[in-house]
């Protein structure tokens, strides 16, 4: 009985690891290093509301319609 269980377990074991390496949890985001972290404040200081920007001219479409 000791030979099946162990058996088993290593099965159910390789199969546990298996489906989470096909199906990762994305909890955490991807690490950023500080200095990436400074060249994106860099260029979004830079660049500000682009965003807004993108958004206006949806704005304008619709009163246009």
């Amino acid at each position: 009985m000791n030979r099946r269980k162990k058996i088993k377990s290593i099965y159910d074991k390789r199969i546990k690891q298996a489906n989470l390496k096909a199906n990762p949890k994305k909890a955490k985001p991807k690490y950023i290093s500080k200095a990436e972290r400074a060249k994106m404040e860099a260029e979004a200081a830079t660049n500000p509301n682009i965003e807004a920007a993108t958004e206006t001219p949806d704005t304008n479409e619709t009163e246009d319609a």
